[in-house]
């Protein structure tokens, strides 16, 4: 049943952000009835860890404006990139075409991205960074075909994952809640089991579990890898799902398992890029080299929409060939290699390099997770608490012996993130899990109010569930 419409905003007086958007927008993973009947909380500036509504009050970051901000608001370096991107020009198409801030990212980007990659295909988000790296993977397989096996066109991927929103992206993906509406305009894939510990399946635990998983993965290799052309995977963390993490040595293990059986393994670090997990990439910890990469969300240190598909050389060159072979790889975007979107990029680049933020990130990781188990580690309502680096998540449960869920219609994670918001911290939980992923910069005093915010939002909440 549809909503009545909202009256017109009257001619006659100023209409406020609020009013404009109640008449106007639609907000994504948002249910518009509920929306329309709150008080929308306007954000107009920011600076550091913190953001500031119209009245002047002050929030915490504690979701990074969702998983994008890496260096706090208003970074002085990308600002000023910006600026002087600007005095030059601020778009120019990438068909037939350059830019200086384009190639040089690119070639910052091989640089620092795990060995064999080679080349960068840009585009504007982690959708469309995933898409571009199934397509690639498809066509890559037609154009080596030189022989009578079955056509490699079939992608592989793990329950509970999240690529993005796109057709592409949903095929791949393995939450019910937001892809099973969508069934009909997904290609079939095989999905296989990820090792969630906490809720493991076979009513196993760590490390009994991950080798079941690891078991489960080769099994379906073995069965489908002559018709699979890419196995898809959030390295370590899968984050929309609830922050669900990889044991030590499984991703290697499944790595291994897709060279041995011919697979491409195509890694989403649209979330895990960019130092999140305490490395500039989660592949890094495992020493995994993929075939094709995908980038995003902290690539521009949350300024500017911008993504990049890095690809090997082996893969590139199978694209190789005579106009009239038509091996090109017919895809674009609009503002692909867009330059203000790159030089906000190399500046978050310089950041990096400049202040040390790798090496500086350890006493900030420590300071996390020791606080968290100060706090909420033996916490009643408190399942369990998982993550790497700066990704927390912290599973809430109605009964921590038997690991009984809260029920979903009682919005635990929403009342949660509305109790924060009133201590004026922003987080956006998923279902019943909190998920804590605040800039890199944040300092320890403001991650100490970060998590005690979370444990006083939890003993009022659960405790009425």
């Amino acid at each position: 049943m549809s909503s009545p419409k909202s009256p017109p905003v009257p001619s006659s007086s100023t209409p406020s952000t609020a009013d404009l958007d109640r008449r106007y927008l639609w907000h994504p993973f948002t249910q518009m009835a509920d929306w329309e009947c709150e008080e929308p909380l306007v954000i107009v500036r920011g600076k550091g860890a913190f953001l500031y509504d119209a009245d002047g009050t002050a929030y915490l970051d504690g979701s990074s404006s969702i998983w994008v901000n890496l260096h706090g608001h208003r970074k002085g370096a990308i600002d000023r990139a910006i600026r002087a991107q600007l005095g030059r020009v601020a778009h120019s198409s990438f068909l037939g075409l350059t830019n200086p801030p384009a190639a040089e990212l690119a070639r910052r980007l091989i640089e620092l991205a795990p060995g064999g990659l080679e080349r960068v295909f840009y585009s504007d988000n982690g959708s469309t960074a995933v898409e571009i790296a199934l397509k690639m993977a498809y066509q890559y397989w037609r154009q080596r075909r030189t022989d009578p096996r079955p056509q490699k066109s079939h992608f592989m991927h793990f329950r509970h994952a999240y690529h993005g929103d796109t057709v592409g992206a949903v095929s791949v993906g393995g939450i019910e809640l937001f892809h099973e509406t969508f069934r009909g305009l997904m290609f079939p894939t095989t999905q296989v089991e990820f090792p969630y510990c906490y809720r493991c399946p076979w009513g196993k635990t760590y490390p009994s579990c991950s080798l079941h998983c690891v078991g489960d993965v080769e099994a379906a290799l073995k069965t489908h890898a002559a018709t699979t052309a890419g196995f898809v995977v959030e390295p370590l963390v899968q984050g929309a799902s609830g922050i669900l993490c990889m044991p030590p040595g499984y991703l290697s293990a499944v790595a291994d398992l897709c060279r041995r059986h011919d697979v491409l393994l195509i890694a989403d670090e649209v979330a895990t890029g960019f130092g999140r997990t305490g490395r500039m990439f989660a592949c890094e910890h495992e020493s995994v080299q993929p075939d094709l990469l995908c980038l995003s969300k902290g690539i521009t240190g949350g300024y500017m929409p911008l993504a990049a598909t890095l690809a090997t050389g082996n893969i590139y060159d199978a694209f190789l060939g005579r106009y009239d072979e038509f091996r090109t790889f017919f895809h674009g975007h609009s503002y692909t290699g867009n330059p203000l979107a790159c030089a906000a990029a190399l500046a978050n680049l310089d950041v990096f390099r400049n202040e040390a933020v790798l090496e500086r990130l350890p006493p900030r990781i420590d300071h996390l997770w020791a606080q968290l188990r100060h706090h909420l580690g033996e916490h009643p309502a408190v399942g369990e608490i998982r993550g790497r680096g700066l990704m927390v998540g912290i599973e809430l449960v109605r009964d921590r012996a038997t690991r009984e869920p809260f029920p979903l219609a009682a919005q635990v994670g929403n009342r949660i993130g509305r109790a924060l918001r009133s201590q004026g911290i922003l987080l956006r939980p998923i279902g019943n899990v909190v998920v804590l992923m605040p800039p890199l910069s944040i300092t320890r005093p403001q991650l100490t109010r970060l998590v005690r915010g979370v444990r006083q939002a939890v003993d009022q909440i659960c405790t009425d569930s």
